[in-house]
């Protein structure tokens, strides 16, 4: 956004007395930014004067594996790696091969999961679907429940009966709030298919009484820069299965075997975490439920103050604890606020009594506040959007064939949420006034 731009915005009248008492922020509120501590600093050092010895990612590994309730965690150079290590094992157990299908000539490009459709969220990062593709598989994208904006239960039965030979299935809990991962899981076992549960955002998160990662065949986490404890960069594999957990190991080690010169007898890579990074995230660890705590306070606060007839904050699924890493928020009905969105812009048109999401992006980042808009669903992204979508109404293929008659609105949650969406910033450092202006600002768009 330009000065001038911003600017304009603070000169409205319904900012104008916000700007002239108060001004903008002096320093930057964030979405969500590292909150480091001493302790990260001990095990750093610990690292330098043993000389990378690899003891900070031991502990690590068997910290984090203690924490979720898991035999096995294995640390990664990030949760992407993770993942896509996750997705290999998963291609073995139920086809085969992990590294890759041998081609003409020797061990080729074709990925594990050639012609495989997977089933995974549609309101989530790409990391998931970016994994089925690297693989050679199909994703097809399940809608997500407004009861918890994860992965439908009801929907993935509908999935299953659309494609029956389907046997890997991947759900991610959004923004730290868990989803119904009991019943995913039972659906999952009925098909006799395998379950990665992507836990990236919800470390720390609970249902009913137990810890997200520890559901699934695989488990993910995630300790990038964002994420409510993290190493700047970082992941970790986590499941109860020893072969998988010895497999990905080795292959997160360039696959190489026990013997005195560099033997190697299949496909791997250089994914491990360092000891550095093992370092920060072992200090940070120490302070989980104390983040934990801040990002519940700044949920409630906004639960109190924003929720209500115009604008609710993401739902709470029953019989869950969430880490609330990341509040968001919904505007009414967008058939109320007028903004149109092309693949990367966008416009609104002020409407008093109502905004819409980019209306409140617009005017925080005025008075430099960050925020930005919930995940635009997989299915409508130009790289994936030829894949198929279901939804409560079925399969978006089939929903095609019939368009044209024009006879009824499909449901899509997922697109319902990134239509009325938006990240409110939840860093852990933002006080308790400065929270208080961002909602002045927030209720102020609304006028």
């Amino acid at each position: 956004m330009t000065d001038i731009a911003a600017r304009c915005i603070r000169e409205q009248p319904r900012f104008k007395g916000i700007f002239q008492n108060k001004g903008t922020f002096e320093r930057r509120v964030r979405l969500a930014s590292p909150t480091m501590h001493s302790d990260e600093k001990t095990f750093i050092n610990q690292a330098f004067d043993e000389g990378f010895t690899g003891r900070n990612i031991a502990r690590l590994e068997k910290e984090a594996a203690e924490y979720i309730g898991v035999k096995h965690a294995v640390a990664f150079n990030s949760g992407t790696a993770a993942m896509h290590m996750a997705v290999k094992l998963a291609a073995e157990r139920l086809y085969g091969s992990a590294a890759a299908v041998p081609i003409s000539g020797g061990l080729g490009t074709v990925g594990a999961l050639q012609g495989k459709r997977v089933f995974c969220s549609d309101f989530a990062s790409s990391t998931m679907a970016d994994s089925i593709v690297s693989e050679g598989g199909e994703p097809v994208f399940v809608d997500v429940s407004d009861e918890d904006w994860s992965m439908d239960p009801e929907v993935l039965e509908i999935a299953f009966q659309r494609y029956p030979d389907v046997k890997l299935v991947m759900m991610n809990h959004a923004y730290g709030f868990p989803g119904q991962i009991m019943k995913i899981r039972e659906i999952c076992r009925d098909h006799g298919a395998l379950l990665i549960e992507d836990a990236s955002e919800s470390l720390g998160a609970k249902v009913h009484g137990k810890q997200t990662g520890s559901f699934g065949d695989y488990g993910i986490l995630s300790f990038g820069s964002d994420k409510i404890i993290t190493g700047s960069v970082g992941g970790m594999f986590l499941t109860d299965d020893d072969y998988s957990s010895k497999k990905a190991r080795s292959r997160a080690s360039h696959s190489r075997a026990a013997a005195p010169w560099r033997q190697y007898e299949e496909l791997g890579e250089e994914c491990r975490m360092s000891d550095i990074v093992a370092g920060l995230i072992l200090g940070q660890f120490q302070h989980l439920d104390e983040h934990i705590a801040k990002k519940r306070m700044i949920y409630e606060r906004y639960l109190e103050k924003l929720d209500g007839d115009t604008m609710y904050m993401n739902p709470v699924g029953e019989g869950t604890e969430p880490n609330y890493w990341m509040s968001c928020m919904t505007c009414e009905s967008n058939i109320l606020f007028q903004e149109t969105r092309s693949e990367r812009e966008y416009t609104y048109t002020n409407q008093h009594g109502t905004a819409s999401p980019m209306e409140i992006y617009d005017a925080l980042e005025a008075f430099n506040v960050e925020s930005c808009p919930v995940y635009k669903p997989m299915s409508l992204q130009p790289v994936f959007r030829n894949y198929d979508q279901i939804t409560l109404d079925g399969s978006k293929r089939e929903y095609a064939e019939f368009d044209q008659e024009g006879f009824w609105v499909r449901c899509d949650v997922a697109k319902d949420n990134f239509d009325r969406g938006l990240c409110l910033p939840s860093d852990i450092k933002m006080t308790g006034e400065e929270q208080d202006r961002v909602v002045e600002i927030v209720r102020s768009c609304f006028d």
